[in-house]
């Protein structure tokens, strides 16, 4: 049954004319002792119901077929370096650089071989159940995000659980951790209004942290620990995650058939994206993306991994397994966990739970930063999340498939590195043999120098298994997609389907470079102890300054023309070799640029290039996300000035007053500045827009917070 809702207007009234219900349901805590990584006891853990088996012949298929291709790999480059009879100290580097790198392909392709396989069979979505038995919490962490967006998203997945017959199972909460004022009543504004319009029956919360400790994880802890008993299991979302009703339902039915589930994790498509770049990531995600989660789900069977949303977890699982510890020294390495997801993942695990995923389940979707700029400033933070978990790795307990996640994430970063470093080593190489006299004492006998030579041949063949296990994963997804006709027709046709993957595959291979040269960046600073902060994710499709991408770039494209110069004057071979790292680094400023482009995104949406079937026929959900978004944009929620607001509204003053928690006594002799300053300046003021224009973002959270201030803020005339 849908939820009953008001027209905006009465909505409004309501919020004055109503006592103020609370803004989140009666406390039922659950303990979440903070867990031990040094120590473990199997004992402690979930005993499962039943005995699962292992899928090992998965896991020998994967890991035994990389270790194979990397193997040949390895041989093959010796051979290359190896032609003159003898081998230098840079040439053993070299071989140790690509026989890293090669690895990493490597496993990929296997695991895309095995998800292209099990896909080509086809995998069955169950049928939708007619009855749920347990109690869901929704779950919206937002953090300083667009309010009409994320209470759009939250409004838009209740219209569709209910469509289903079992809305009753599901209660919604918005967690907040949002540090700006204005961001803070903007949600509490939207919360209000929602929760007039759904009526008596809304089952809709808030609850703003006053300290948003340890982030997200922190702020998903503090709603296990505090609210969790009171539900079997919570779905966790990000503030752009779009959930359909039917997959909702899946998820909570599947948990309930699964007493040993402790994660059930989706495989979100990305959708509504526009810019040149997000778009490439759209296509590549819905194309190639399947191919590669599906793999990855086949070869962890029930160990597998989290991504920190889109994702149902069992609550006093979580609650028992995942009390994340401070580790120790200071961050990067030290601190809170970074990227929880992992962690949370690999500890319930241990702790007995399964962790799966239903990559073939439809109705999950999220969105992607819009440029190569919002992306890098993303990806600095994961980058020091995984690092960081080369400090939890070794944890005691884990199973080796959640130390095999730990390692697949910490060598996608380090892989920047190594990338690079290889490249250097070549040119050293070429420098070597092109100026170096040869080496005459070697630690093998011979009666004549070792000359550093390569046999060319070889090194092209090589060069073609590299390339061809790289691509493979895009080409077996695209495969899929020709051979499937109504995701065929949906991109497009056939034609526009290859034109599009090439399109792909082309602006991947000059991003390849820029985005390596920024990992390298990001992974040296780490390693330097350079912290990364917290700032929110740009989600809206606006360009970034010319000056931006400039300052950003400027170093990249610098870079590019010295190595193509030096790389023309040593050797034509040389530079032909590298001319596709160095075309991406000389236009790494204009490739920048591009990318965050709505004019050449919609280009070539218009041309019928980089379509997905989501974009072709949007789904039902985000059509009406869409719509409610617009409507709450319309209203407002995102440009008005806090303060003014709370002044305008008593109603609504009276209520964000009632949903502050009381506050902790202060201690005598500790004066809290931010307050002092406000209280200060509220007093002084005579009107509002005094206030508004004396008060500093860290005074008006600290007045916000503060009934006496905010009593005061509403006696100052208008």
């Amino acid at each position: 049954m849908n939820a009953p809702t008001l027209p905006p207007d009465a909505a409004a009234a309501r919020i004055v004319s109503a006592p103020f219900a609370p803004a989140m349901p009666p406390e039922a805590p659950v303990s979440m002792p903070v867990q031990d990584l040094e120590r473990w006891d199997a004992d402690s853990g979930h005993r499962p119901t039943v005995r699962h088996a292992k899928p090992w012949l998965a896991r020998a298929f994967v890991f035994g077929g990389a270790a194979g291709l990397t193997a040949y790999g390895a041989i093959q480059m010796y051979e290359v370096v190896a032609v003159s009879g003898g081998t230098t100290a840079l040439q053993y580097v070299l071989l140790a650089l690509f026989t890293l790198n090669f690895s990493w392909i490597a496993l990929a392709f296997t695991g895309a071989i095995l998800g292209f396989l099990v896909l080509l069979r086809g995998l069955k979505t169950p049928a939708l159940p007619t009855a749920l038995t347990t109690r869901t919490a929704v779950v919206m962490p937002v953090y300083n995000e667009a309010t009409a967006r994320t209470f759009a998203a939250i409004e838009a997945m209740r219209a569709e659980i209910d469509a289903t017959g079992l809305g009753q199972a599901f209660d919604y909460f918005v967690l907040s951790d949002s540090t700006q004022g204005d961001a803070w009543i903007a949600e509490e504004r939207a919360f209000l209004e929602l929760r007039a319009r759904w009526g008596d029956d809304a089952r809709l919360y808030y609850r703003h942290r006053a300290k948003n400790h340890h982030r997200k994880a922190g702020n998903i802890g503090d709603f296990v620990s505090r609210w969790g008993a009171a539900y079997e299991q919570m779905l966790v979302l990000d503030a752009d995650s779009l959930m359909t009703g039917p997959c909702v339902v899946h998820l909570a039915a599947a948990m309930e058939a699964d007493p040993d589930s402790g994660i059930i994790q989706s495989l979100p498509l990305i959708i509504n994206r526009n810019t040149l770049f997000a778009r490439v990531q759209q296509f590549a995600a819905r194309i190639y993306g399947p191919v590669i989660a599906t793999g990855l789900s086949v070869w962890s069977g029930r160990d597998g991994n989290y991504w920190g949303h889109n994702a149902i977890i069992r609550t006093r699982a979580f609650a028992a397994a995942c009390g994340l510890p401070d580790l120790p020294g200071k961050p990067p390495f030290g601190g809170h966990v970074l990227s929880h997801d992992f962690v949370e993942a690999a500890l319930i695990r241990r702790a007995g739970w399964s962790v799966t995923m239903l990559p073939a389940l439809p109705g999950s979707y999220e969105e992607s930063p819009p440029s190569l700029i919002d992306v890098a400033v993303r990806d600095r933070r994961w980058a020091q999340g995984n690092l960081q978990h080369s400090r939890i790795i070794g944890a005691a307990g884990l199973k080796s498939a959640s130390r095999q996640h730990f390692a697949t994430g910490i060598a996608g970063y380090v892989a920047s590195p190594l990338w690079l470093g290889q490249l250097v080593v070549g040119i050293a190489l070429v420098l070597q043999t092109a100026y170096v006299r040869p080496e005459y004492f070697t630690s093998e006998f011979g009666l004549y120098p070792v000359w550093p030579r390569f046999d060319p041949v070889r090194a092209l063949q090589l060069f073609g298994l590299t390339m061809g296990i790289l691509l493979a994963p895009k080409f077996l997804g695209l495969i899929l997609a020709l051979i499937d006709g109504p995701v065929r027709r949906a991109c497009g046709g056939a034609i526009r389907l290859v034109l599009s993957s090439l399109i792909e595959i082309l602006l991947s291979a000059l991003i390849a470079p820029i985005a390596m040269l920024i990992q390298s960046g990001s992974v040296f600073q780490i390693l330097l102890g350079r912290d990364t902060g917290w700032n929110p994710q740009r989600r809206d499709d606006g360009s970034i300054p010319w000056s931006d991408i400039v300052r950003r770039h400027r170093w990249h494209m610098a870079l590019g023309l010295v190595t193509g110069v030096a790389a023309f004057a040593i050797a034509t071979s040389l530079f032909l070799w590298m001319s596709p790292t160095i075309l991406g680094l000389v236009l790494a400023i204009p490739i920048s640029w591009a990318s965050g482009q709505l004019s050449l995104g919609l280009a070539l949406k218009r041309l019928g290039l980089l379509m997905t079937p989501e974009e072709r026929v949007p789904p039902a959900i985000a059509a009406q996300a869409g719509t409610l978004s617009r409507r709450n944009a319309e209203a407002g929620l995102d440009d008005a000035d806090a303060l003014a607001a709370l002044h305008a509204d008593p109603g609504f003053a009276h209520a964000h007053a009632a949903m502050l928690p009381e506050a902790a006594p202060r201690p005598r002799g500790v004066i809290d500045p931010d307050r002092a300053l406000a209280q200060a300046k509220v007093v002084e003021a005579e009107r509002i827009d005094e206030a508004r224009t004396w008060l500093a973002p860290k005074e008006r959270m600290a007045l916000l917070h503060d009934r006496a201030l905010l009593d005061r803020l509403s006696r100052l005339a208008p």
